[in-house]
């Protein structure tokens, strides 16, 4: 167990931060939130993009961090919107994805997160993914960004009606600080 390690996360999303820091309490880390927009280039691959952003933050603030960046991908739509998540939430919305989804019958998706560390001597890419299938409704008023029309592989329920607690314990977030803590815990040692 690690005593007293704080790191930074930079991100303008208050709900990732208190996803992260949830999950860090299990590790005895603390989780520093630097409130800043996250700069993305346009790119195909979400290791790609939060590798970039990691850097142009770490040359900002001179300080080791971690960056996040997750994307839904679903099946019947070429893994649409993947890495461009975040704009097709802030353009479309659940409503809009559910409508492109109308009469479709293949629901499978999956979310995926990329985390990246970065300090002075490395830049460290981990992942994290969750499959699962789309709801028919939009369902539940928990969680952020998609978690209503998300539904894990296992359960009945949308992140959106889950509580942060039960979401993390399927959660592609979760899943990549996970791959994240059990590099560090060997990497600061």
């Amino acid at each position: 167990m690690l005593k007293n390690v704080e790191i930074s996360v930079v991100t303008s999303n208050e709900n990732k931060f208190r996803e992260l820091a949830e999950l860090a309490k299990e590790y005895n880390i603390k989780l520093r939130w630097i409130n800043l927009p996250k700069v993305e280039i346009q790119a195909d691959s979400l290791e790609e993009i939060v590798r970039n952003s990691a850097i142009i933050a770490y040359n900002m603030i001179k300080s080791p961090l971690i960056m996040e960046d997750s994307g839904l991908f679903i099946e019947a739509l070429n893994n649409f919107p993947g890495p461009y998540t975040n704009y097709v939430r802030r353009t479309i919305g659940l409503e809009g994805i559910l409508k492109i989804m109308q009469g479709i019958e293949n629901r499978n998706a999956y979310f995926m997160t990329a985390i990246c560390y970065i300090d002075d001597k490395i830049v460290k890419v981990f992942t994290g993914k969750i499959n699962g299938r789309i709801s028919y409704s939009i369902r539940g008023d928990k969680g952020f960004g998609f978690d209503p029309i998300f539904i894990p592989e296992g359960e009945d329920r949308t992140f959106g009606e889950m509580n942060l607690e039960e979401k993390n314990k399927y959660s592609h977030r979760g899943k990549a600080f996970k791959e994240f803590v059990k590099f560090y815990l060997t990497y600061i040692s």
